[in-house]
């Protein structure tokens, strides 16, 4: 079956009358003068894959997986190396311009393959983040493909609306693993209140993760620029870096999952492990818009969700913060089901719940919870965290004996573990070790 196939570029004739001269193998079925009449041609269903003869720089992550998610393979066509390897980061095959027709056609041929074949090994959750998302063209020459991912592992670190600390729960996270020697980037993946920034005192007004994903949708971030907008934070202990967020919430639009999937890769190869603060919000808001190729408001929340070797559900221990995280639970296994949070009762309080605060948690959570147990908890100690929130510090700095910085640390085994565990947090440290 003949592969049909649209172009760009008006300069390679040659190439467009080379293919239809085949009679065969791929089909030429439009020829488009530029990419936006290409993408309205893709979005109708007419092709199965396009090849952009001029106009390649124009291609970015977020666009080949808008025409990934119609079933769209790209081969462009560029003789400059530099082009080459940057279309290859954004998942698009290239191919000299002298390149032979029969030679071109068994590239889209293969392109489509891969296409596809990619598509079948995918999870149903991967495409609620984007539609998109699992149907990204990879190169057609293997051995040209970029490098695989680094050994660095995604501790993502959710919760419900209601603030129930994630935020400051994930950067004090990020501070124990780097006083315990790691490499760490924390990143702030919340589209609609980011604020590490201000957690940790940094005027900062760059949005260090718009501009990284920004480098990755156009195929241009690497280690080194990763590390120029990370923004270092030294502590007593320990370094870690930081990608700050977006600094109004209708720049939303600037987190799409495609570039922020290449941010985290990247990341994975720089950080022994990255900690990405998520948004509460787990809505798959396509039926939300008519353009069904739209930006999606929780894209880049689902997508850290989905990429995240770990997840804490973090929940805050009263009568308002418990159904809600109940609740959202659910939403969690719904919309990312390959998910197996690690389930953290934050601000633990005899005055908000009763006398024993975590035998009343553990067995009202026995009644009326949902399957997965509760895995820690937090206390609540208000004089500590509004030391470290006013000096825009962390618990190591302000109040390294605190109680609460002592739970931070034995949720993610750092060196200030206390020598007596309970079984609670043997288990949490068993469910990391293994991740």
């Amino acid at each position: 079956m003949s592969i049909p196939v649209v172009t760009v570029g008006q300069a390679r004739e040659d190439v467009v009358g080379g293919l239809e001269g085949l009679h065969g193998p791929v089909t030429v079925v439009r020829r488009c003068a530029e990419l936006a009449e290409l993408l309205a041609a893709c979005q109708s269903g007419l092709a199965r894959a396009a090849v952009v003869a001029d106009g390649s720089e124009g291609l970015t992550a977020s666009l080949v997986d808008r025409l990934g998610a119609v079933g769209v393979a790209i081969i462009a066509l560029t003789d400059n190396a530099e082009e080459a390897a940057r279309l290859r980061g954004i998942g698009v095959a290239s191919a000299l311009t002298g390149v032979e027709s029969a030679t071109l056609a068994g590239r889209i041929a293969e392109a489509v393959s891969q296409l596809t074949g990619t598509a079948h090994g995918t999870t149903s959750g991967a495409a609620l983040a984007d539609t998109g998302a699992a149907l990204r063209p990879v190169p057609a020459e293997p051995a040209e493909a970029p490098q695989a991912s680094g050994a660095g592992r995604i501790i993502a670190v959710w919760g419900p609306a209601g603030s129930p600390g994630r935020t400051f729960v994930a950067a004090n996270i990020a501070g124990e693993f780097a006083a315990e020697g790691k490499s760490v980037l924390l990143v702030d993946a919340d589209s609609y209140g980011a604020s590490i920034a201000a957690v940790l005192g940094l005027l900062d007004e760059s949005a260090g993760v718009a501009q990284a994903c920004r480098l990755a949708d156009q195929g241009l971030l690497d280690a080194e620029a990763l590390h120029k907008v990370a923004i270092p934070v030294t502590t007593k202990q320990g370094t870690f870096r930081v990608l700050t967020g977006i600094t109004r919430a209708d720049r939303w639009t600037e987190l799409r999952a495609a570039a922020l999937s290449l941010v985290l890769e990247r990341a994975k190869e720089i950080a022994d492990v990255v900690v990405v603060d998520t948004g509460f919000c787990l809505e798959a808001d396509e039926e939300l818009s008519f353009d069904t190729m739209a930006p999606r408001r929780n894209a880049a929340t689902l997508r850290s969700l989905e990429l995240a070797d770990t997840v804490f559900a973090v929940g805050a221990a009263d009568p308002v913060g418990v159904p809600r995280l109940v609740r959202g639970l659910t939403e969690l296994e719904l919309a990312v089901p390959h998910v197996s949070p690690v389930v953290v009762m934050n601000k633990v309080r005899a005055s908000a719940v009763g006398r024993s605060p975590e035998r009343q948690l553990k067995d009202a959570w026995e009644r009326y919870g949902p399957q997965s147990g509760l895995d820690a908890f937090l206390p609540a100690d208000s004089a500590a965290a509004d030391a470290a929130l006013l000096g825009g510090s962390l618990l190591l700095e302000t109040a390294p004996d605190s109680k609460l910085r002592r739970a931070i640390a034995e949720l993610v085994c750092a060196p200030a573990q206390q020598t007596a565990r309970s079984s609670v947090f043997s288990s949490t440290a068993q469910r990391l070790a293994k991740g």
